[in-house]
């Protein structure tokens, strides 16, 4: 029995994929596949060292990885509009989750951070499954922006702005860069004036500055990115590590599961950087090949939010081009010395559940965007077709 016929917000009707619909689920799989094999070799030292298993964080990861397949699959047969008016509760739900990570015994700390919230054996970060609740609520704010009164503008600027603040005070600076840069390049598509988007950058900056200038730890990554040999065994120790790795790698790579620098000299390879692992073990053809990887899906992206009729639908495509290829990109850069050490990870390749599911609903909801302009396609010609008849009757 077909479930999608028995749920009344799934849309059995969209039986026809596009041609980007259908690359963006295979190169979505094909980017699964690949960050489960890199993620084998990343953690099978560290699994067998501090678990006596090797598996031990394959295991969970691809345990992660079949729930956060069900969850892009489900959201691949949900009509956007459905989601788009739903997402408002979404961003409460987990907003609240956020800001419990901040009370005193039910966040948990882990290096420092408070990030996370435990639910018996299982560690939820609620920021990462914030992403697509919030390019899907910005979305459907930004594009109704013309129609709609200053209080109900207010009202969701002082919410995102919640988010921002409540990711920023964990800390995590990096994941409130993110969310910020999803934020404004949605408004930026939806066409909002300069000023507005000028005045968001500078409070933007105005803000890291401010947190940077607050948190020492924040301000030692970034002198140390501008000169991490000054201090090799301290706050420059990662980066440095993370430089050998990839400088290892050469043209071709040591090969599958042969990198040195994961054998407890990388800090936690198998999580932010996890790229250092994978450029030595396949070197600069690789590296260059997982760009290409990137680079494609953006193109097909931002096909697809060219090809959408509804300004919503864009906006959906724009924002999840952005959360899952620039944090990508933002992550590699930080792996290679181009960007400050912070704690994002690597979407789909990097050990998390959070991180797995959220990427994943993203993904998710790109492919259904795709979908549901194939849907409109149709329609039009549908209708095209049934006014010819009538004119010739």
């Amino acid at each position: 029995m077909d479930l999608r016929y028995l749920i009344p917000f799934f849309d059995p009707k969209v039986q026809t994929w596009t041609i980007e619909a259908r690359l963006l689920r295979w190169f979505t799989f094909l980017w699964l596949f690949i960050g489960l094999v890199v993620l084998f070799s990343a953690s099978y030292s560290s699994g067998a060292t501090e678990y006596g298993d090797g598996l031990y964080f394959f295991k969970r990861q691809l345990i992660w990885a079949l729930v956060g397949t069900m969850g892009f699959n489900i959201i691949v047969y949900t009509r956007l509009s459905t989601m788009l008016q739903t997402a408002k509760i979404g961003i409460i739900l987990i907003l609240t989750l956020l800001f419990l990570t901040l009370v005193p015994g039910i966040g948990t700390t882990i290096n420092g951070a408070t990030r996370w919230i435990s639910l018996g054996p299982v560690v939820i970060q609620p920021s990462e499954l914030m992403k697509p609740f919030l390019v899907l609520q910005a979305a459907n704010l930004y594009s109704k922006w013309n129609r709609l009164t200053w209080l109900v503008r207010i009202t969701w600027l002082c919410t995102f702005s919640l988010i921002l603040a409540s990711i920023l005070l964990q800390p995590n600076l990096s994941t409130t860069a993110l969310c910020g840069m999803i934020l404004w390049f949605i408004a930026f598509a939806a066409g909002l004036p300069y000023f507005y988007l000028g005045g968001i950058a500078l409070g933007g900056f105005l803000l890291a500055t401010i947190s940077v200038s607050i948190n020492d730890y924040q301000r030692r990554r970034v002198l140390s990115f501008t000169n991490p040999w000054a201090d090799s065994m301290g706050d420059g120790y990662q980066l440095i590590q993370s430089l050998l790795a990839v400088a290892s790698g050469d043209i071709w790579g040591s090969g599958f599961g042969l990198s040195q620098q994961k054998l407890h000299f990388l800090p936690i390879p198998y999580s932010d950087f996890i790229f250092s692992v994978y450029a030595e073990e396949f070197g600069f053809v690789g590296a260059l090949l997982l760009l290409i990887l990137l680079a494609i899906y953006s193109i097909i992206a931002l096909r697809v939010a060219l090809k959408a009729t509804r300004m919503a639908h864009q906006l959906v495509a724009i924002g999840v081009m952005i959360a899952l290829v620039g944090q990508s990109f933002l992550n590699i850069g930080v792996a290679t010395g181009i960007l400050p050490t912070t704690g994002l990870p690597l979407p789909m390749f990097s050990y998390g559940g959070s991180s797995m599911i959220g990427s994943l609903s993203l993904a998710g909801l790109l492919v259904r965007v795709a979908r549901e302009e194939n849907q409109a396609d149709v329609l039009i010609l549908k209708e095209r077709r049934l006014r010819r008849q009538r004119y010739v009757q």
